[in-house]
């Protein structure tokens, strides 16, 4: 127990490391696998799942997401629910770990959370899909998927 401990607490470290070298608002800035790890160890954790109701159904889910559209689907607008729609799922002062295809919408879903009192909130870089290749291909470079993390088919 007392490793778990030790290794959470240098996640968490290398997270807020992270998101102060990259000048984010938030708590911290997670890798899949960082994010994954944390998520064993820490009961009260959340992943929020911000892709749109089509990116769950054909790309991929992630079991016990909790799942917000950032942007609705479809049309692409700006969910004006997602703080409400979070606060009925995650609690305040749960440790939330914000996901979408490759880090951008999420980027700014965990500023919105912090801004809405979640202290703790943090960024999955990397996103479920990942960066593009140098082919403009998702899923080879980085993210949730690459990682070898869980995830299943719509």
């Amino acid at each position: 127990m007392n490793d778990t401990k030790e290794d959470t607490q240098q996640i968490l470290a290398r997270a807020k490391a992270r998101a102060g070298e990259m000048n984010l608002p938030y708590a911290g800035a997670l890798t899949p696998q960082e994010a994954w790890a944390l998520l064993q160890s820490i009961p009260q954790a959340r992943l929020v799942d911000v892709r749109t109701q089509a990116e769950w159904q054909w790309v991929g889910r992630v079991p016990n997401a909790v799942e917000i559209e950032w942007n609705t689907w479809p049309g692409g607008r700006a969910n004006p629910d997602f703080i409400a729609q979070l606060q009925q799922s995650v609690p305040a002062d749960a440790p939330v770990f914000f996901m979408c295809r490759s880090g951008v919408r999420s980027n700014a879903a965990s500023v919105a959370a912090k801004e809405a009192g979640y202290a703790h909130s943090y960024n999955v870089l990397g996103g479920f899909e990942g960066d593009k290749d140098e082919n403009n291909h998702r899923n080879t470079v980085n993210g949730w998927r690459v990682a070898g993390l869980p995830w299943g088919q719509g």
